[in-house]
């Protein structure tokens, strides 16, 4: 697994996963705060497939998949 890969696509597919379930439950009428923690935390455990997958994909494309080597 690419590391840095990775860190760098959960910051971005973290920040919108979150946005989108924050946004769905406020659209729901969920708006107290307890219910935005929750959302907060279940975006934040969805992007972590999501960036597994993306991290992967790019991984193989540029033939870069164990991550950096110095």
């Amino acid at each position: 697994m690419n590391w840095p890969l990775f860190a760098v696509i959960y910051i971005i597919a973290g920040t919108v996963t979150t946005g989108i379930v924050i946004i769905g439950t406020l659209i729901m009428g969920f708006d107290e705060i307890a219910h935005m923690q929750i959302a907060v935390a279940v975006g934040a455990a969805a992007s972590i497939p999501i960036t597994m997958f993306f991290a992967k994909k790019i991984g193989s494309i540029t033939g870069n998949e164990d991550g950096h080597k110095a």
